[in-house]
């Protein structure tokens, strides 16, 4: 459940100055940076967004399982009919401005009918063109496939809870919606409760006409269409004396159903014409003419030949309807293979390949794949044999994978490539780019096989951005376990060592302090020698706490406002037996104004900084210790004489046991 905590700014705000949020201090710094009005409505209204979204799809499931088909007006949600009419691209801007002023969701549809096969290539063109404009108009678009357009528009639209339809303003004439059926009619009387919307074109646009050239018929099929009336009329010839004349016309719409099956539409109207000819000159008194004595034969000829047409029409409607059912089931079948074999596979490179067998088979083209590496450039192509890629569809390729769109042949971006390339695009990132070359440059352009290797291209980019974070949290899982083992090794090693150097410490001074202690000086040298390596180990030990502290969070930061002289000066004390003669020199500004930190910290720093000075940096040398006030800070310098970072370690001397490549071991 979704459960929405709402509060004007203006409450919140009091709220915070009346101290109900957090103490007055830090009640006022949040009004004056973060807790601003303007912050604080943006956010109200990214929660009430993001639980009308949630609301929203917990209402289409609801819908879904209870069979609710009319809208619910909850939310509103265009959708645009996409079609290859040159006055589509204004509806679709036209939609995008109305869903901008209410705020709401808006989809681009196209549905592929029967016809889509026919189209010319210019309309294919045209389709692909507006529902790439929409998807850069921020819509989503789908393909749907269907028999009728208003049909699968409003079955969509009652599905995703569609309010409104925008569509286009018919151009063409009258008499073709009496003979074919009026889309926008049907989608209006059919809406229910949705709203349509018409749109016109732009003035100066004049309506293309869709080409829908029928399929051209080969000589041969007129010849079988022409051999099988004959073989009726053969048949009807040995049937005539022991069968009616109505059932000779039968046989003869019998044999034009299996001409319009297997032959096609133009056959078909040969074989209907053919057919009502050799009826009547062998089957209809007198025989042998042309001539007809009883006018209702006329009535005869002209049914069958309705019924012929009719008969005609539907079974290249069936036909046509099942070459496309057969791609879709191809489209399926082959989605289907690639994700189930992509699933198992646990390997990049089993992975790309996989992904360039399958893309090579459903399209057969020649197929390439480009995985990007740690720093965002694309590494060697992967692909079968004899498949390679100069420098220059490279180039194309990084570019396609720099801005995550698709770029090549037959598009309107680096067109003049051999390639057509698109982006592997995973949840939050592109993975690497997938190219596909075909001898025909126009292959892609079909907005059905464009989405289809979209989709294939999705699904490799689902794999491999899947078997990468699998690596990423297999790293992540051992570098913890590294880190957790160090951790405990090192708080062992530093309780274990504090006893004895403890009492190192104390037998060292004691030597020294001693008074019958040894006489030699050689001795008490190397007394003092233990000692200071004893009080510098112990100093390291205590860093090694600290650090097992901190990676922990048992080490709480207790910060209070100090002088920074104060801090500097115990540091100098602590060091004092380790500097000895060593000069030292401090310039603190004199108005150095007090400053928020935690003393025993940032005197342990400065120690760490002193030391690290002693140590590398020539005998003798001066040590500088500089502090300066700026607008927001205080800023602390130690300087010392030593030879300074090699090229290349500025940014890892603040790893943990780094050392520069030219010191010793320690």
């Amino acid at each position: 459940e979704v459960e929405l905590v709402d509060v004007a700014p203006d409450v919140l705000q009091q709220r915070l100055r009346e101290g109900k949020v957090y103490v007055p201090d830090q009640a006022t710094a949040a009004l004056d940076r973060f807790f601003r009005k303007g912050n604080l409505i943006a956010l109200r209204e990214l929660a009430l967004r993001r639980t009308a979204e949630r609301v929203d799809a917990q209402m289409r499931g609801y819908m879904q399982a209870e069979g609710i088909r009319e809208t619910w007006p909850a939310g509103e949600r265009l959708l645009v009919c996409v079609g290859p009419n040159p006055s589509t691209a204004r509806i679709i801007r036209a939609a995008r401005r109305i869903a901008a002023r209410l705020r709401g969701d808006w989809v681009a549809a196209y549905v592929e009918t029967p016809a889509h096969a026919r189209l010319s290539r210019a309309d294919q063109d045209a389709v692909t063109q507006n529902l790439r404009l929409a998807e850069q108009l921020g819509a989503q678009t789908v393909t749907l496939s269907g028999h009728r357009v208003s049909e699968e528009v409003l079955a969509y639209a009652r599905d995703h809870n569609v309010t409104r339809i925008l569509v286009g303003k018919p151009t063409h004439s009258r008499w073709r919606d009496r003979i074919r059926g009026s889309v926008l009619d049907e989608l209006v009387r059919g809406s229910g409760a949705i709203d349509v919307y018409v749109i016109t074109g732009d003035a100066d646009e004049r309506p293309r006409p869709v080409l829908r050239p029928a399929p051209v018929a080969r000589a041969l099929d007129y010849a079988q269409g022409v051999g099988i009336v004959l073989a009726v009329t053969l048949l009807s010839l040995l049937l005539r004396d022991h069968v009616q004349t109505i059932d000779i016309a039968m046989v003869y719409l019998l044999g034009v159903v299996v001409v319009s099956s297997r032959l096609g539409q133009g056959p078909s109207l040969v074989a209907s014409l053919l057919g009502i000819a050799t009826f009547d000159f062998c089957f209809v008194p007198p025989y042998f003419t042309f001539a007809v004595s009883d006018a209702r034969y006329l009535l005869t000829f002209g049914v069958m030949l309705v019924i012929a047409g009719v008969m005609s029409r539907l079974t290249t409607r069936i036909r046509e309807q099942a070459e496309a059912s057969r791609e879709r089931e191809e489209r399926t079948a082959a989605l289907y293979a690639m994700s189930r074999e992509l699933a198992v596979l646990r390997k990049e490179d089993d992975i790309v390949l996989a992904g360039v067998r399958h893309l090579r088979n459903t399209f057969n083209t020649d197929v390439v794949v480009l995985v990007a590496d740690a720093d965002g450039r694309i590494g060697p192509h992967r692909a079968l044999e004899g498949v390679t890629l100069d420098d220059k569809e490279r180039g194309v390729a990084q570019w396609v994978f720099d801005h995550a769109e698709m770029a090549g042949v037959g598009t309107s971006t680096l067109p003049a490539a051999q390639w057509f390339y698109l982006p592997l695009q995973a949840s939050e990132r592109t993975v690497g780019v997938v190219g596909v070359r075909h001898a025909d440059p126009a292959r892609f352009r079909d907005p059905v096989r464009r989405q289809l290797l979209e989709t294939f291209a999705g699904q490799v980019a689902a794999s491999l951005d899947r078997v990468r974070l699998a690596g990423a949290s297999q790293r992540a899982r051992l570098e913890t376990e590294a880190e957790r083992l160090r951790t405990s090794l090192l708080s062992s090693l530093s309780h274990d060592l504090r006893t004895p150097l403890a009492g190192i410490e104390k037998a060292a001074s004691a030597l020294l302090e001693d008074r019958a202690g040894p006489a030699d000086p050689g001795h008490r040298e190397a007394a003092r020698a233990i000692l200071e390596d004893a009080r510098r180990m112990n100093r390291m030990v205590a860093n090694l706490l600290d650090m097992v502290r901190l990676e922990s969070g048992a080490l709480e930061v207790q910060k209070e406002w100090q002088p920074l002289e104060e801090v500097i000066g115990v540091a100098l004390i602590r060091m004092g037996d380790r500097l000895g003669e060593r000069p030292v020199t401090t310039s603190l500004q004199p108005d150095l104004p007090p400053v928020l930190i935690d003393g025993l910290l940032i005197e342990q720093v400065l120690i760490n900084l002193i030391e690290n000075a002693l140590d590398y940096s020539p005998a003798g040398t001066p040590i500088e210790i500089s502090a300066r006030a700026g607008p927001q800070a205080v800023t602390v310098d130690v300087a010392d004489r030593g030879p300074g970072l090699p090229p290349g370690d500025e940014a890892r001397i603040f790893e943990k046991f780094y050392r520069t490549r030219d010191q010793g071991p320690g």
